[in-house]
């Protein structure tokens, strides 16, 4: 918060309470007076004495305030005690009303929106660690935040919907979150959440608003040209717009779905490989059956349904589109229109779903896609059943359900999200999928999968820098020939291997390594990207990083601790 909000936020409070103010202002001063003024009882001159404008401000400060220490300097005179007791009535009066407009502002939204921006921004300026800043607090938002919890990194949230808000204080995140109810698309705000600072580690634009998204993403463009933008978008011209000033990462949960959908049909072990590395870590995913090809039916032509409508034909698929509207002025080739009810019976055997290999209900409402779904298996049993999934509320009834493929939008932004942002070399590894081919894909997925039982693995990158790596550049700029095994070892026991594999190598030459194996040596500049569990993440870390841990997976000798001991060890 800015010098000048503070200010206007002092002088918001005296304009609402400036009336009572005034009048107790006005109460004290004639008081005051009107106490100098009444004469006291005969001094040792025998004339009456009189109050000094100190003595008379003493005694009212405390006699307005119902406090009441007695008479002082001296006893009063009848005439003082009269004026006394006409100031008691009008200070009470006074304290009365001024009181009554203070209870009345507390409750005055502008004050308290006043007050809540005020907190907001300190929370943020105390942030002195890594943070990023998460614009949209739904369904999408809400996974994303605990998942960077538990990594450790703060979040700030800013959110338009403030009952939304009130679930942050139910979590049991591990750190406080700062949050505010505001328009996450306004500069000042972005601003004020931490944008320019230098712990601000990215910007994730993530609201139902693709608008406030685009302004989100244009203000960290220009305001933070370093940090890394995500931003939601489901509109085609949104997209374009927000390429045009080269944001970073653009999401689009429906174009990812659709492209997701059409690799498990032409690359179902690349699609299953990629589905599994990029699932939440510590998950078990099982591998369902590959989508067939043949005639599908599709329920729902919103932005998801057309671009599923999109894919499929690109694919050669004939599609039969189930819809409440009329059929589009312009149909896609190869897409067959009904008019009616996806939910029912009578639709569904129009677009012919007995003889469909495939259904998908994409629908915005969760009961009419798990109605179709129910109803479509009733009619063919053995029907290929896709589904959306819009509410996590109603979770249980998708798993009850036991569909091949559950698409939850939310799901697939924020596992994007945290995929970009955690380790920014698995996109481009994952993009490489489809063109390694089946056989090489069915291989990794095979030898992955049985290595850590089925269980997503945790993925992680590493730069071999001063940064990360300390110790292991050390011993290559000596001139050490060190191998990618030599270091995936152990660091309490050499002879065991890391619970990890290396994905991909990125070396410094430009020349990029897919599952490279343990003969490869090692330079310095190159990036390693490693799945594993997260133990063994911590155990390279300590090998890379300690002298005495990289010594002992080397050669099989502990180093000493100390130059003497080195020196004697030498003798």
């Amino acid at each position: 918060m800015t010098r000048h909000e503070e200010i206007s936020t002092f002088f918001l409070v005296l304009r609402r309470v400036r009336k009572t103010l005034i009048a107790l202002i006005v109460i004290y001063a004639v008081a005051v007076l009107g106490l100098t003024l009444a004469p006291g009882l005969p001094g040792e001159d025998g004339q009456p004495t009189r109050l000094s404008f100190f003595h008379a401000f003493y005694f009212i400060s405390y006699t307005a305030t119902t406090i009441g220490f007695g008479e002082i300097p001296a006893e009063f005179s009848e005439q003082q005690r009269l004026w006394v007791l006409v100031c008691i009535y009008l200070s009470v009066i006074g304290w009365a009303l001024f009181i009554g407009s203070l209870l009345q502002l507390l409750q005055d939204t502008n004050l308290q929106n006043a007050i809540r921006v005020r907190r907001f921004a300190l929370e943020v300026r105390k942030l002195h660690e890594p943070f990023y800043i998460v614009c949209g607090y739904g369904e999408t938002g809400r996974l994303l935040c605990a998942a960077l919890d538990r990594m450790g990194f703060r979040v700030v949230v800013l959110e338009i919907r403030a009952q939304r808000l009130a679930d942050i204080e139910l979590q049991s995140y591990s750190a406080d979150m700062p949050h505010l109810a505001t328009d996450a698309g306004n500069p000042q705000v972005l601003r004020m959440a931490g944008l320019t600072q230098r712990h601000c580690k990215g910007l994730i634009a993530l609201t139902n608003d693709d608008a406030c998204n685009l302004a989100a993403a244009m203000t960290g463009r220009l305001l933070a040209p370093r940090l890394p933008v995500l931003a939601r978008a489901e509109k085609p011209e949104t997209v374009d717009n927000m390429a045009s000033f080269d944001t970073r990462h653009i999401i689009n949960p429906f174009e990812k779905f659709s492209s997701y959908l059409a690799l498990a049909m032409h690359a179902p072990a690349a699609y299953h490989l990629l589905i599994w590395l990029t699932g939440l870590s510590g998950t078990t995913v099982s591998r369902h059956r590959d989508p067939p090809r043949g005639p599908w039916v599709l329920l729902g032509f919103g932005r998801f349904g057309r671009s599923l409508a999109q894919r499929m034909a690109q694919e050669g698929l004939p599609v039969a589109v189930i819809d409440l509207h009329e059929a589009p002025q312009e149909p896609l080739d190869g897409v067959r229109w009904i008019q009616g009810d996806g939910t029912g019976a009578s639709a569904l055997r129009r677009a012919g779903i007995e003889q469909a290999v495939g259904i998908i209900a994409a629908t915005a409402n969760d009961v009419n896609n798990l109605s179709a779904a129910v109803t479509a298996r009733q009619l063919n049993p053995h029907v290929f059943v896709i589904v959306r999934q819009n509410e996590h509320t109603n979770q249980p009834l998708f798993k009850s359900l036991r569909a091949d493929i559950t698409m939850v939008p939310s799901e697939i932004i924020a596992q994007e999200c945290l995929a970009i942002l955690t380790t920014p070399m698995l996109a481009p590894f994952l993009q490489r999928l489809e063109s390694e081919g089946e056989p090489w894909c069915e291989q990794v997925l095979e030898r992955l999968t049985a290595r850590f039982d089925g269980q997503t693995p945790h993925v992680w990158s590493v730069r071999i820098s001063e940064a990360e790596t300390p110790a292991l550049l050390r011993h290559l700029q000596a001139g050490e020939i060190i191998r990618l095994g030599d270091v995936l070892r152990q660091p309490s026991r050499r002879s065991e291997p890391l619970d990890c594999e290396a994905l991909q190598i990125d070396q410094r030459e430009g020349e990029r390594l897919m599952m490279p194996g343990p003969e490869v040596v090692l330079a310095p500049g190159d990036e390693l990207l490693l799945a594993g569990r997260r133990s063994a993440q911590s155990a390279l870390a300590l090998t890379v990083n300690n002298e005495h841990a990289l010594n002992y997976v080397l050669t099989g000798r502990d180093l000493p601790g100390s130059w003497v001991w080195r020196w004697l060890s030498r003798q």
